[in-house]
């Protein structure tokens, strides 16, 4: 073989893996670019462990009439939501290098667009071009060197929504800008200097698309995705997806495998494989997401609409499926806790009109009402030392966490702020309560629907300061269930979206 054959093959292999590479889309996007005349180009690597996106861009500038940056986008239409974490690679050169979410009506440089920005220097803003080549305009945020930034589209309306990690959202709305059903919409870097590159690393990138306002609540459902967060990094991960609802995930003492409920039933998910198998449970077929596993991880406390109308009744039964044993007489009752000698368990009951937490041995016996307060008490769950039962409450008006000793005395709030707190869960180790948080604009205080914009929240054991882990769209079904990895390191959870993604594992 000749010498420049052989340097023909090489070329023609090298350029065929070029082209492969350049095929694949980048995680959930559809594409990337260089928007505008960028002396150097940019790139994006995305990794699929982590599913973080590292994205280098060049360009001068994204303001007055035209713009240079990188650019990884996805079309869309209708109404959805952008949310990511991110953070730059470096000191960097310009103070006002750039990265951002970003909403274009094209790939022009001279594109009507709509961005969340952070800049080098920390300035946090809401920039817009109204119309093709006009000056970009800005409302800044009061928040400054943010990393957490959400940008929503409704209609024509747009919201900002910047947080520092572990605080709440702070927000900013734009009205009436137009810029047509299909836009595109990622992620961004700008250096700001034509002769710089700079690189950004973007965590706990979603694309979620809402539930529509005339979807039938309990009757209609959209796409569920099963996430892992690691507490220490703040990273989760998505890690299976159905196009139904799939709901409250609990953690199997093995570490290697979920429960969850879908469609009345109970499957156990092996994270390895990323598959589910149906747990069996005899009669009890209408199973819905309060059920929790004893401290040795051997039974399974459910809790399934067998009763009198409907109602949810509370059974035991094998981890790995069996015949159930019901434990209450009368609904509706709903499983919450296992004490960890695995004697007791407790629930919240309606009695007479009220919900209250009551204790029923684990093998079937009389009930005990624990609570007696006006309103809703719900979510008990024992710590592992058995010494408290934690739940939240709305006797004090918005629903609030509690504590109580394990006999029901000594009742104590935990929580006083101006959020929705359910479903306090403690770690294994006894030292962290993570919880969900929902808006109190968004909820009447006694109610914790699907779809919504949620926080999961942690704070210490014995009360302190809550910062927040997860920004995210869910609610009914996310976290209803203790869900801790045993080694205390992880949280599984549900996220809620229309638009799922073939690169991660779904159902069929």
């Amino acid at each position: 073989m000749s010498k420049k054959l052989l340097l023909f093959i090489v070329s023609l292999l090298a350029f065929s893996q070029f082209a492969r590479l350049s095929a694949q889309s980048p995680g959930i996007f559809d594409g990337q670019t260089d928007v505008g005349k960028v002396k150097l180009p940019g790139a994006t690597r995305y990794d699929p462990t982590t599913q973080q996106y590292t994205i280098s861009g060049a360009g001068t500038n994204m303001w007055f009439g035209s713009d240079e940056f990188h650019f990884v986008w996805k079309k869309m239409k209708g109404d959805f939501i952008l949310r990511t974490n991110a953070r730059f690679i470096g000191k960097g050169k310009e103070a006002h290098r750039k990265w951002g979410l970003m909403i274009r009506s094209s790939l022009d440089t001279s594109a009507t667009h709509v961005n969340g920005v952070v800049h080098g220097d920390g300035l946090t803003s809401l920039q817009f071009r109204r119309t093709t080549g006009a000056n970009t305009e800005e409302i800044k945020s009061t928040i400054t060197a943010a990393d957490v930034v959400q940008l929503e589209r409704k209609g024509n309306t747009f919201t900002l929504s910047v947080a520092r990690n572990g605080q709440t959202f702070v927000s900013e709305k734009l009205d009436n800008l137009a810029l047509g059903d299909e836009v595109y919409a990622g992620l961004f870097v700008c250096s700001h200097n034509a002769d710089v590159v700079e690189k950004a690393v973007f965590s706990n990138v979603r694309i979620t698309v809402p539930a529509p306002d005339t979807l039938v609540p309990y009757r209609q459902y959209i796409g569920s995705m099963l996430e892992i967060l690691d507490i220490a990094t703040q990273n989760s991960t998505i890690v299976y997806q159905v196009p139904g609802s799939i709901q409250a995930p609990n953690w199997n003492k093995d570490g290697r495998s979920l429960i969850y409920n879908a469609d009345g039933v109970l499957y156990q998910f092996n994270l390895e494989e990323k598959t589910p198998s149906l747990i069996h449970t005899g009669e009890a077929k209408k199973n819905n997401n309060d059920h929790v596993l004893s401290f040795d991880g051997k039974m399974l406390a459910i809790s399934s609409g067998d009763g009198e109308k409907g109602a949810s009744i509370g059974y035991v039964v094998p981890r790995t499926g069996g015949t159930p044993t019901r434990i209450n007489k009368v609904g509706p009752s709903y499983m919450h806790g296992w004490s960890p000698d695995g004697k007791y368990l407790v629930f919240t009951g309606q009695r007479n009109g009220e919900f209250d937490i009551y204790r029923v041995p684990a093998a079937g016996g009389e009930e005990v009402r624990l609570t007696t307060a006006p309103g809703l008490d719900d979510g008990p769950e024992y710590t592992p030392d058995g010494k408290y039962i934690y739940f939240n409450s709305v006797r004090k008006g918005l629903m609030q966490l509690w504590r109580m000793k394990a006999d029901g005395s000594e009742q104590t709030q935990i929580t006083d702020d101006g959020f929705n707190n359910w479903f306090p869960h403690i770690s294994p180790d006894g030292k962290w309560i993570v919880f969900i948080s929902f808006l109190k604009e968004e909820v009447v205080p006694s109610d914790h629907p699907f779809y919504k914009h949620v926080y999961l929240r942690l704070m210490p054991a014995g009360g302190g300061p809550a910062k927040v882990i997860a920004y995210l769209y869910g609610g009914q079904g996310t976290i209803n269930t203790p869900s801790w990895s045993p080694d205390s390191k992880r949280i599984a959870f549900i996220s809620n979206t229309n638009l799922l993604f073939p690169i991660f594992p779904s159902g069929k």
